[in-house]
């Protein structure tokens, strides 16, 4: 009966790798890629990033009337102070990208590295959607999330495949590591079972993560194994509505909205204010008091006299809405810092070193399938 049940579980795993080699392989490449994503772009932005210390900082109406003079017309979409005072503002343009302002003199410093930023944006491209754009991306998508599930499978049932039938030292060592003098299948086979014993664990974190972050119901169901309500699922808008139509202007109140900020989140390390602001502000606060470096705090304020709508304070958050901030920097490997990022750029490659092997083993079973076949039908003819 097991031996039955090991079959069948060998042959899903080969056609699941069959059906959705190919866009692993994309995944897997393009997330080693965004490994370091937000290192390199830093590095490559050093000289825009970081300002010379002056006597007094600018307040956030100065900054932003400062960029929309110097860039009539542009649409801020954000704007984001740190408690470094070395580090310039950053004011997000939406689709046409980001200016540093330095906080001191108003000036801005640059716009990024837009080399940098364009590698990691046809990266980010065929990751999440295969390089479809447009209406496309709905359809990419749906074909990434749903190779991510067979590449989930693949990790599982690959670990349960690379235990031999005996659990002694000599069945165990050619799987454990790579050995020499081999070609062909057997090169293969052996390739194909050290990466996948050091690797799948974490390929099986990466592709949970990705679901959740993917699928509705896998976000449902981590709040209902948690014990927690679901939230109501949010609808996306359909269109700009009228503030974003108008031309923008900047709030007269803004800096009496940004101190209420400022004082409910008491040496807060950064604060962002989304644009434009309509009958709310809202205020992404990173109050630096979670060991979750990512953890970051909302504050809605009624634009118009900046009384308190709602503070959701990341403490007070359920188990379950802790946990999704985890997620998504997880499946990066940002939350464990620069080892978590290097072991997820591992990871990825041996991904797509398991898609070549694991084909490859496929192609060579396919072809002696075929050449048996053959001779079975000459031996039928002689």
């Amino acid at each position: 009966m097991m031996r039955v049940f090991r079959k069948a579980v060998f042959w899903l795993h080969l056609i699941a790798g069959v059906l959705g080699g190919i866009v692993i392989f994309i995944m897997c490449v393009t997330g080693a890629a965004l490994s370091f994503e937000k290192n390199i772009t830093e590095y490559a932005e050093r000289g825009e990033r970081v300002v010379a210390v002056g006597e007094r900082r600018l307040s956030a109406y100065e900054l932003l009337n400062g960029v929309a003079a110097a860039r009539p017309g542009s649409r801020p979409s954000s704007l984001v102070l740190t408690d470094d005072p070395a580090a310039a503002a950053v004011v997000a343009l939406g689709r046409e990208g980001r200016v540093f302002v330095d906080p001191y003199t108003g000036a801005i410093k640059g716009e990024g590295n837009a080399s940098v930023r364009k590698f990691f944006g046809l990266m980010t491209d065929l990751h999440r959607w295969i390089g479809l754009s447009g209406d496309g991306r709905a359809v990419g998508k749906a074909i990434t999330g749903a190779s991510n599930l067979l590449f989930l499978f693949l990790a599982i049932s690959g670990i349960y495949i690379w235990f031999p039938r005996k659990l002694t030292l000599r069945h165990l060592r050619p799987r454990l590591w790579f050995k020499s003098g081999m070609g062909g299948r057997a090169n293969d086979f052996n390739r194909h079972h050290v990466v996948g014993f050091w690797c799948s664990l974490v390929l099986v974190v990466l592709t949970v993560t990705a679901a959740v972050i993917s699928y509705q119901w896998a976000a449902n169901l981590l709040y209902t194994l948690t014990g927690n309500e679901a939230p109501p699922a949010q609808r996306s808008a359909l269109g700009p509505g009228p503030a974003e139509a108008a031309p923008f202007t900047v709030p007269a109140n803004i800096d009496q909205l940004w101190l209420a900020a400022e004082r409910q989140a008491d040496g807060a390390k950064s604060i962002s204010l989304r644009l434009p602001m309509t009958n709310e502000a809202v205020f992404t606060i990173d109050e630096g008091k979670s060991w979750n470096i990512f953890a970051r705090s909302t504050l809605t304020l009624d634009a118009g006299t900046g009384s308190t709508v709602k503070w959701d304070a990341y403490e007070d958050r359920n188990s379950a809405q802790k946990l999704r901030s985890w997620f998504r920097f997880t499946h990066t490997g940002e939350s464990f810092g620069i080892v978590g990022q290097f072991i997820g750029f591992v990871a990825c490659l041996g991904g797509a070193y398991l898609v070549y092997t694991g084909l490859s083993l496929a192609v060579r079973r396919f072809s002696r399938w075929l050449r048996g076949r053959a001779k079975k039908r000459s031996a039928t003819a002689a």
